[in-house]
């Protein structure tokens, strides 16, 4: 039985508006926690927040019947806090535990210490679907758009690589990967089925280890014809998984043959199937690509055995040449909200996704968005065409001297647009440090969305809280940023 938040006011807990703020502290957990107190107190907006939190907590379960769990709102602040202050699990269980001020904004008092295990949290705070975040968050900003009318004027936008908790990609990492797998659930599924075969799985994947390790220490110290000397372990490591992925395929027949098959069984003979056409597809590329000589096109290959949506980009950013992840698009607003946030398609561009999505702005800010800046890497004839009918000054550079010439020869609004234009990077980079966007560390592409809404929840939360503290207490610290600039 699920319940929006307690009403009834308990002895030893206060209102959630009352709780106290320590206001002379620069932690990012104050201006968040100020701002679900501003989100609390305003029922209209409180309820339209909780009612799609109860739709995805509840789904297909009646909320007025079973054990009692946690309260919508209670999810609403622990997944607001978790990325707001950039935490893990564990970081977040200790303070919803111990943290006064938190545990009062979440409607707990300290007389019966409740506790929250944290796969209780992660499995409630995973139950938000990305779309139910991207809501949310438009309910903020249009909240926070009521205290900073002009904030919807101006808007500059670009993309960075949030990227994925995966390792550094080789076909023979990935190829050990996936037999490690097809490996573990075959044994299990055998057991299951009463199936021979499977008695030495950790022996086949040390063999399958000890052959990555050759070609490891081949491709490190590479020397004269290091390309040559990489195909006789690679020609072993292929052929042992393929006899891996022959002996796995008997086994799915033996699981559909079965007739006394639960659904453990029916469970890991999908989750086998998926494992290895993932390792048949890596086969294939290394096949390709080390005997046979050929260029893969990136669009082909596959980085991650278990977070298959990563891409790779080569952005030319110091430090990081490579990097694996998924391209992010955010919009950031005057008053500093992310007003916008997409995540294009794997093998989409800038480019390919500016005009409709500064559409789709416009639309949702009612037509009020009046100067848009981006930089040049979104620049095409056909993008400098559609931008200007739907806003009033874009700012959208050509490359090159064009682009010199250009800044010349525009208006001053153009100037000033491109001036401030740099100050997104600040945006991005609070996103990556701040809000845990430097790396993903929720599991599949379902969880990079919600982990992507999640972070720019925390900072707008963040940005909102900043501002209302601001505007209450000018002078105290949590007004200001380390740097000493006011919200």
């Amino acid at each position: 039985m699920r319940k929006a938040f307690t009403s009834q006011r308990r002895l030893d807990c206060g209102a959630v508006a009352e709780a106290e703020l320590n206001l002379d502290c620069r932690s990012e957990i104050i201006p968040i926690l100020r701002a679900l107190q501003h989100v609390y107190s305003r029922p209209p907006l409180r309820d339209a927040i909780l009612d799609l939190v109860g739709q995805d907590v509840n789904q297909k379960s009646q909320p007025d019947r079973g054990r009692a769990g946690m309260d919508y709102w209670q999810i609403v602040v622990l997944a607001a806090v978790r990325l707001g202050c950039n935490l893990d699990y564990d970081a977040l269980q200790d303070l919803a535990e111990q943290h006064r001020a938190l545990r009062q904004i979440m409607g707990l008092g300290d007389w019966q210490g409740e506790t929250f295990d944290w796969r209780r949290i992660r499995e409630n705070v995973c139950k938000l679907r990305p779309q139910t975040i991207d809501r949310i968050n438009r309910l903020l900003v249009t909240a926070g758009h009521q205290l900073v009318p002009d904030a919807a004027e101006t808007v500059r936008a670009d993309s960075f690589v949030a990227e994925t908790d995966v390792h550094y990609p080789t076909e023979a990492s990935l190829i050990r990967d996936g037999l490690r797998k097809i490996l573990h659930i075959g044994a299990q599924l055998a057991a299951l089925l009463g199936v021979l075969g499977w008695r030495q799985h950790k022996h086949l994947y040390r063999n399958a280890r000890q052959l990555c390790r050759q070609i490891d220490r081949i491709a490190a110290r590479k020397g004269q014809g290091y390309q040559e000397r990489l195909k006789a372990p690679y020609r072993e490591l292929l052929e042992l998984a393929n006899s891996l992925l022959a002996r796995a395929t008997e086994l799915r027949t033996s699981a559909a043959e079965a007739k006394s098959a639960d659904a453990e069984s029916l469970a890991l003979d999908k989750e086998l199937a998926v494992f290895m056409q993932r390792t048949e597809q890596v086969c294939g590329t290394a096949r390709r690509r080390v005997l046979q000589g050929e260029q893969v096109p990136h669009s082909e290959k596959l980085f991650s055995i278990f977070e298959p949506h990563t891409q790779l980009y080569k952005r030319g950013k110091a430090g990081k040449p490579l990097q694996f992840g998924r391209l992010a698009l955010i919009y950031e607003d005057g008053a500093g909200f992310v007003c916008h946030y997409y995540l294009p398609p794997r093998d989409a561009h800038d480019r390919d996704v500016l005009v409709e999505q500064t559409r789709l702005l416009q639309d949702r800010l009612k037509g009020r968005m009046r100067t848009i800046s981006f930089d040049r890497g979104f620049h095409s004839p056909e993008n400098q065409a559609a931008l200007a009918r739907i806003v009033e000054q874009p700012c959208l550079p050509m490359p090159g001297k064009k682009g010199q010439l250009q800044a010349e020869n525009g208006t001053v609004e153009f100037r000033e647009s491109r001036q401030r234009h740099p100050g997104i990077e600040s945006a991005i980079g609070a996103l990556q440090s701040g809000n845990g966007l430097a790396r993903s560390r929720d599991r599949s592409e379902r969880g990079f969305e919600r982990y992507l809404g999640l972070a720019v929840l925390g900072r707008n939360l963040h940005v909102f809280g900043k501002l209302l503290i601001a505007r209450e207490s000018p002078a105290c610290k949590a007004a200001y940023s380390q740097r000493g600039n006011a919200a």
